[in-house]
């Protein structure tokens, strides 16, 4: 059996509706990948896309964390991360661990549209159907 790769997805509360709308863009995109997300966000785009998601707990209650031992166990192959830069956080130390082992696993990560759009697409993701043909 293949073992579809991980795109780990978490949006603060003001970047939930971007997040949904960039998902619901690549819904079909995505249906190649096992979804993981925290607690919020992803009951939010099993509901926006129809399909299962790895539900981690909410970020102030520990997903973050959650989801950076997953990538440290090498079980998060790309990170979608919209995060609010005009807002405090009250998990942000968790939320820059949560970067900073990105950073260290070499995961490609996304903090906006822009860069997910590039990363979701890319002939150099090896995930992609670009870089497949």
């Amino acid at each position: 059996m293949t073992v579809k790769p991980t795109v780990a997805l978490i949006a603060h509360d003001g970047k939930k509706d971007e997040l949904l709308a960039w998902a619901s863009f690549n819904k079909n995109t995505l249906k190649n990948f096992h979804l993981i997300a925290t607690g919020t966000t992803g009951t939010l785009i099993e509901k926006e896309l129809h399909t299962p998601v790895t539900l981690m707990n909410s970020g102030p209650k520990g997903g973050d964390l959650q989801i950076g031992s997953r990538a440290v166990e090498g079980d998060v192959d790309i990170l979608i991360f919209f995060w609010d830069p005009l807002s405090a956080q009250p998990h942000d130390v968790d939320v820059k661990a949560l970067l900073r082992i990105a950073v260290l696993e070499n995961i490609p990560t996304a903090t906006n549209r822009a860069t997910a759009d590039h990363i979701i697409s890319s002939p150099l993701n090896k995930y992609s159907k670009a870089a497949q043909n």
